[in-house]
């Protein structure tokens, strides 16, 4: 089988989406940036599929040009393969994606606003806020332009009534800036409770947004 690793690797952090409850049963999806048959595309995992179950086999490869009904695959990808694709194709930095309904994340997005930098870490995702992408029906088009609108400048952001995506140069990158995502919409949740928290200026978080840079050189 080809890219067996890769298929196990995705194996192993979708059963992560549950045992650390960034999504539980079915729900989100994780993908990598692949080859087959020297076709560019990605990896992802399927639809409908409880992540305890999955095989290898299970995982479906789809070509960067390739639409879902084009796929031969005997599996169904994830039905947000198209923002996942997107994603590829307009961030070159992508290696990988990890989509998830965590609890805090989700429940942030359902009041569709950016988080504002309550926080110096929200840096994390690259810009001086946490876009949150405008809803749309899942695995549509319109949501897949919605998402990459407010990836603009950053590897991760909200969806709106949704959850979040976040991408890194590794699945292991990409999964734990998700886990920073939720751990982030957590403590701003927290600090909603006692008033509105205080914001860190812009010139502070382009400072910040500095030292990240030079924090990822080192």
């Amino acid at each position: 089988m080809k890219n067996l690793d890769q298929r196990n690797k995705i194996i192993e952090y979708s059963l992560k989406l549950n045992s650390t409850n960034l999504s539980p049963l079915r729900s989100g999806n994780i993908s990598l940036r692949s080859k087959e048959k020297d076709a560019e595309g990605y990896l992802i995992t399927p639809s409908g599929k409880k992540y305890e179950t999955l095989k290898p086999e299970d995982i479906v490869f789809m070509g960067l040009n390739e639409e879902e009904e084009n796929n031969d695959s005997n599996n169904k990808p994830s039905s947000e393969w198209r923002f996942h694709r997107d994603i590829y194709l307009n961030k070159n930095g992508a290696q990988a994606i990890v989509h998830t309904h965590s609890p805090h994340a989700t429940a942030v997005s359902s009041h569709g606003k950016s988080i504002p930098p309550f926080h110096y870490m929200i840096a994390l995702a690259g810009g001086e806020d946490i876009k949150c992408a405008d809803y749309a029906t899942f695995g549509t088009e319109e949501l897949s332009n919605n998402v990459i609108k407010a990836l603009e400048n950053r590897s991760a952001c909200l969806m709106s009534n949704h959850g979040q995506v976040a991408f890194g140069k590794s699945l292991e990158q990409a999964f734990e800036l998700a886990q920073e995502i939720e751990n982030i919409c957590h403590q701003y949740t927290i600090a909603l409770k006692l008033g509105e928290p205080k914001i860190l200026s812009f010139e502070e978080m382009k400072k910040v947004l500095e030292k990240a840079k030079n924090y990822k050189k080192g």
